[in-house]
């Protein structure tokens, strides 16, 4: 199978769909792979990396998208790349589908597989390609939402960790997953006062069990995040349901509750936000501030350290990258259950239930569009 990597075009985003160590797998399991020129330079892949590992290097992405069977990106494709998408064409990658009825549409239409990274699945119920992404956009966020709360940034002037004889700043982490774990991680390391919301008790337990008394837990309902939300110098939303809009469980009303210069980092932004304030935002234009609260929304965190993303998300895309060129699309997916479930979009159908529901739009499970 003739594999793409095209240079990814969503502002600041410097990720690349294969490392050079990647093209080198793939050539040694009997595949081609064309990489558009300089795809990967910004984090210090040459294209000379790519040639000595066995790719040819193509002039445009253009070039990449006419000849590649499939298409192995990081971001979900803009505009110009769903105009070069083709029927029959793999695309493997983030799509985020469930707030972005444009971009479903244009699938839809192009007639491709998309097969989103975000909603495979593994043999726990965890979602093993989102995962390595969710543990970076949750340490990003403690960095990101520490900096914000500087005066110089729109914040209220607080140290997160505080000093001696001073309280530190309040962290609240609304949900307890990938995400949240990882916010908590660090934001307890940086010697914040932290809450973790959460609607799973064994979950609370765990991390209860974890940090002890370093934390405070509380099971989510609307009450205790109403208390929380309103006291909090940093929120962080790390809320997550599989392929599905987030669920908005930060209303404008407790926005206005909170302490001017309190900060939000809305991890959730990719599949819609979980704040009612939330729109997504930039690297280059990272915050906005909605009654006196900054807004944090960046929806391709993980790109501003994209090396370190790149080589995290290879290692998890990388085996189901393989399979699927070794076995071709359809054997792949009728033989790896959680690998079906990243199934979206397939010759015109939209195959996952979750962003049908968020849409409106009419459903084929992805078995039935495989074998119709």
């Amino acid at each position: 199978m003739l594999i793409g990597v095209p240079k990814e075009i969503k502002a600041f985003e410097n990720r690349v769909g294969l490392t050079p160590a990647s093209v080198r797998e793939m050539i040694g399991n009997n595949h081609k792979v064309l990489v558009e020129t300089n795809a990967g330079h910004a984090i210090g892949f040459d294209d000379t990396d790519y040639e000595a590992a066995g790719a040819s290097i193509a002039g445009t992405a253009a070039d990449v998208f006419a000849k590649a069977e499939m298409v192995v990106k990081v971001k979900e494709p803009q505009a110009s790349e769903i105009a070069a998408l083709r029927e029959g064409q793999i695309l493997f990658t983030y799509l985020h589908l469930a707030p972005d009825e444009k971009q479903t549409q244009g699938l839809l239409d192009s007639g491709c597989t998309g097969i989103a990274y975000e909603t495979v699945t593994d043999n726990r119920g965890g979602l093993p390609l989102l995962a390595p992404m969710s543990e970076v956009a949750g340490r990003m966020a403690v960095q990101a939402g520490a900096t914000c709360l500087e005066i110089a940034h729109g914040g209220r002037g607080v140290l997160l960790g505080g000093v001696p004889g001073v309280t530190p700043g309040r962290v609240v982490v609304i949900g307890g997953g990938v995400v949240g774990s990882n916010s908590v991680f660090v934001a307890t390391g940086m010697g914040g006062h932290v809450t973790v919301i959460d609607r799973d008790i064994r979950r609370l337990a765990e991390i209860d069990s974890q940090y002890k008394s370093l934390i405070t837990t509380r099971f989510s309902n609307s009450t205790n995040i109403e208390e929380e939300v309103a006291n909090a110098d940093l929120l962080i939303g790390a809320v997550l349901v599989p392929g599905a809009e987030a669920p908005k469980l930060v209303t404008a009303d407790m926005v206005k509750s909170m302490k001017r210069g309190a900060v939000i980092v809305d991890v959730a932004i990719d599949q819609g936000g979980c704040c009612e304030t939330s729109r997504p935002t930039t690297h280059d234009d990272p915050t906005y501030i909605v009654d006196g609260v900054v807004h944090y929304c960046v929806a391709n965190m993980p790109g501003a350290v994209a090396r370190t993303s790149t080589f995290a998300l290879n290692n998890a895309t990388l085996p189901f990258a393989i399979k699927i060129a070794n076995m071709s699309v359809k054997d792949a997916l009728e033989s790896d259950a959680n690998l079906m479930e990243g199934l979206n979009v397939h010759a015109g159908k939209l195959t996952y239930e979750a962003v049908a529901t968020a849409q409106g739009r009419d459903f084929t499970p992805a078995a039935d569009a495989l074998t119709g």
